[in-house]
């Protein structure tokens, strides 16, 4: 009996648990996005099939269209880039507008298919501070391939392909838990032998020429004018993080959507020549939240949360007109090139800052020479600005202390920062002089669009009494560096301009506006400028730009770039800006002045997504009366990199103390 009742009892779950099971796979079958839920890696193509499940929703496109269309009009470059001037004119020719009113009016299979024209149409702008993210898709899962590429030259200048070589050291640290996936993808004898491809040469990817496949890349990949740096991006290269080195894969090997699930590389290897395929593997973002099914995903991701848009810094009856606001955070800091501060201090200290990669810190080293000092610069940012200012003075100083009678500053994949740390540096460098005081950055303009001209007259008619909003004219100084008064309408006579035959129009010119500093510099240089090399991958922008603009064309600091193809003009950075901002930053102050039913004001966004502008453009050094933006970079020595030095900055450095100052 006994035995007769626990068969009954055991046949009885097994049915129980075959009907789940059935139910479970039904579940899955119909809900592609469950089948990945909850999972740290699956296939990209799993991916896809969430991602694609989705229809497009012709209200949900609309909204997007709308406020990505009218933040635009607050969008400094837009016109510019229509037919960017030299020396970009080949790399830069997008006409935004014209391609949103083609995707309004395009049909899309899938939501996804949607976001993926219109991601990849802002990001032909190829200006890092003006993108489209969407987090329902953006990283939400990352690709990724344990064999990050590689350019190197030889002894006669013959540039190749390699995988890095140390792919397998840095993919085991990295995916200790995914490491066995792709040992166990290779044929035959090479299966679990994947240390064995680092360092091969690569002669082709996917049946191409490497340099076809690079630039395939370049042409989508965005956020640098110049093709080198966007060259320059899809190999691997390295940072200073805020716990130390970071290694960055480059876009061959990490990518941000899960469009591709395997490559096909050309290897040479041992003497002989194969075909290895390799799959990539998606593993779930960092910022992602987690799911379980689609609804639960669109949920927790797709859908605008608190911080997606602005708010008015007047309408709550909690915030009393004597006390500071609370300010949100900002929906950007996921993707912004640097450590973000609160959105308190943001608010005190304007940043300009690429969006799209990883947070960023400073370093400090003393070279065997004992003669050079290195200043390992990750970003402009960090949690705390007047933190950040003392510890660069402290941090040069000590090198000086130390003997260092020349500098080395490496600004690799530095994406910006605090506006007024890069003047602060650039002055303690250089000491007191024409170039550094009373303004020792950029003279500014901003676009001045009707709404913008509404904000600045609400602002002047009281609308901003506790001076929050980034249109208060008490931020700015007028062109001879003397303060604007609070509440002055300086966007009541605009400049006019003809830019690629549209009428745009501009502020007046806007002069410095961070001195006086809040803490003393140096009485004296700490550094000649002509023992001062600026050394990267090319790929430095926004406040980084602004540092390394002046400091070259004003003071002769000599710019090192290292890697990149001979046949690309190398330049030292690129997307310079003046400040950046996104669309929450100006929803605020429309919706604090009490415009936000003006027919003009973007909409709130419905979606979990970004809107990054150039809110600002710098004029240039060489042509005052044109933005820097477009003007030339040409970096002074381009370092080809050798299997000695490749990711190995205390060799690059060691070289250029050497041969560059």
């Amino acid at each position: 009996m006994i035995a007769g009742r626990f068969l009954t009892l055991f046949f009885s779950v097994l049915a129980a648990v075959a009907v789940a099971n059935a139910n479970t796979v039904n579940v899955r079958a119909d809900d592609p996005c469950a089948a990945i839920g909850n999972k740290k890696w699956v296939a990209p193509a799993d991916v896809r099939a969430c991602f694609k499940s989705f229809p497009v929703d012709p209200a949900i496109k609309s909204n997007i269209i709308e406020v990505v269309n009218k933040t635009l009009a607050f969008h400094t470059s837009v016109n510019y880039q229509k037919l960017a001037p030299a020396p970009f004119t080949l790399d830069v020719h997008e006409d935004v507008l014209k391609d949103i009113a083609r995707i309004s009016n395009q049909k899309y299979d899938s939501d996804f298919d949607l976001h993926i024209d219109l991601s990849r149409s802002v990001k032909r702008l190829n200006d890092g501070h003006c993108v489209y993210i969407n987090y329902c898709y953006d990283s939400l899962f990352v690709s990724y391939l344990p064999t990050p590429l590689v350019l190197l030259t030889d002894k006669f200048g013959i540039q190749t392909v390699h995988i890095a070589p140390e792919a397998f050291k840095v993919a085991s640290a990295e995916f200790p838990d995914e490491i066995q996936t792709w040992q166990d993808a290779l044929p035959g004898a090479l299966k679990g032998q994947l240390e064995s491809l680092s360092g091969a040469k690569v002669l082709g990817i996917n049946g191409l020429d490497p340099l076809f496949a690079v630039n395939q890349n370049a042409a989508i990949s965005g956020s640098y004018q110049g093709l080198a740096q966007r060259q320059n991006g899809y190999f691997a290269s390295y940072q200073a993080g805020t716990a130390g080195w970071t290694y960055l894969m480059g876009q061959f090997a990490q990518q941000a959507l899960p469009l591709t699930d395997t490559v096909k590389l050309t290897i040479v290897r041992v003497n002989s020549t194969k075909i290895e395929t390799l799959p990539y593997r998606s593993r779930f973002g960092s910022t992602a939240v987690p799911f379980t099914d689609s609804a639960s995903f669109r949920q927790k991701n797709c859908v605008a949360h608190a911080g997606t848009n602005g708010v008015s810094y007047y309408d709550s009856a909690a915030v009393k007109r004597d006390e500071v606001f609370e300010v949100p955070p900002n929906p950007t800091a996921k993707f912004r090139q640097a450590p973000m501060p609160s959105a308190q201090e943001e608010r005190k200290h304007l940043m300009n800052v690429m969006l799209d990669d990883t947070p960023q810190q400073n370093i400090f080293y003393m070279l065997d020479d004992k003669k050079t000092g290195v200043l390992a610069l990750g970003s402009f940012s960090g949690d705390s600005y007047s933190a950040l200012l003392t510890n660069l003075l402290k941090g040069l100083q000590n090198l000086k202390d130390q003997g260092a009678t020349q500098l080395i500053v490496d600004i690799s994949n530095n994406g910006g920062g605090y506006i007024c740390v890069a003047h602060w540096l650039h002055r303690i460098i250089v000491g007191p002089k024409s170039t550094s005081e009373p303004q020792a950055g950029l003279d500014t303009a901003t676009r001045a669009g009707p709404l913008a001209q509404e904000i600045v007259k609400n602002i002047a008619d009281g609308a901003d009494p506790n001076h929050l909003l980034l249109y208060n004219s008490g931020s700015w100084a007028f062109a001879n560096d003397s303060a604007m008064p609070f509440d002055y309408d300086w966007l009541a006579s605009p400049v006019e301009k003809v830019i690629n035959g549209r009428q745009d129009a501009f502020s007046q010119r806007l002069g410095q506006e961070c001195q006086p500093f809040d803490y003393d510099p140096p009485a004296e240089a700490l550094f000649d400028p002509k023992n001062v090399a600026i050394v990267g991958n090319g790929r430095c922008a926004s406040s980084c730009s602004l540092f390394t603009v002046t400091m070259a064309k004003e003071e002769g600091a000599k710019t090192v770039v290292y890697g990149g193809y001979n046949i690309a003009p190398q330049q030292y950075c690129g997307t310079v800006g003046g400040q950046s901002t996104d669309f929450s930053t100006i929803d605020s102050e429309i919706k604090s002045v009490g415009l936000k039913n003006h027919t003009l004001a973007p909409p709130d966004f419905v979606t979990n997504s970004v809107q990054g502008i150039t809110w600002r453009l710098g004029f240039g050094v060489d042509k005052t009366n044109e933005p820097e933006e477009w003007q030339n970079h040409h970096a002074n020595v381009n370092l080809h990199l050798s299997p000695e030095i490749v990711s190995n900055p205390t060799a690059i450095w060691k070289l250029i103390a050497e041969t560059v100052l």
